[in-house]
């Protein structure tokens, strides 16, 4: 009677040994599924690109501000730097080269094409001191964009007034430092809407 008392433990004990051993491996299953499903919410080298549109033409900024405009409460220092357009163009291209998204090409080889005007440089002021001089400052720059594909010859998207921005305190900076970070912020929001929000 011990002795089979001492066996049905025993067969008792492998069960429970068995369950645990599903337990762990359907533990480790959910785990790797959660894992997969969050890595495939992460970037990845092409994030929403229709699969034939590898290169793209980026036709040089053009730059429309109106340095003449009346300043508004809003828009108290309207101001302009000499070939900032230029400077954003480059730097797209540069975002882009980074990103590997898709390959700048001429635009006679390009699958698709990005257009683009600065429409706004602002300067605002952030915080004075106590002698009412500036210490920091908020430089917006602003473009109105369009994307086609010209495989299909369609304009994809358009977008008015993306704005790239920083800030910059005039004791330890310039205007042409803040310039120069507006212009990386601003190709960067614009690579990130052209392979992202299709």
């Amino acid at each position: 009677m011990i002795e089979a008392s001492a066996q049905g433990s025993g067969v008792s004990s492998q069960g429970s040994a068995h369950t645990l051993h599903r337990h762990h491996v359907a533990v480790s299953c959910l785990l790797s599924a959660v894992c997969c499903l969050f890595s495939g919410c992460g970037y990845t080298t092409r994030p929403g690109l229709a699969g034939h549109l590898k290169t793209i033409y980026v036709k040089p900024f053009t730059n429309r501000v109106d340095i003449t405009r009346a300043s508004t409460s809003t828009e108290r220092f309207p101001i302009y730097r000499h070939r900032m357009e230029v400077d954003l163009t480059n730097a797209i291209l540069d975002r882009l080269q980074i990103t590997g998204t898709l390959r700048p090409s001429p635009p006679e080889k390009a699958d698709t094409r990005l257009e683009g005007e600065v429409v706004e440089f602002r300067r605002d002021a952030l915080r004075y001191d106590q002698n009412s001089q500036v210490e920091e400052w908020r430089l917006n720059l602003v473009v109105d964009l369009r994307f086609y594909d010209q495989t299909a010859n369609t304009l994809m998207w358009d977008e008015t007034r993306l704005t790239g921005d920083t800030t910059y305190f005039t004791a330890t900076d310039s205007e042409a430092g803040g310039l120069d970070r507006a212009i990386t912020d601003l190709a960067r929001r614009i690579v990130e809407r052209i392979v992202e929000n299709w």
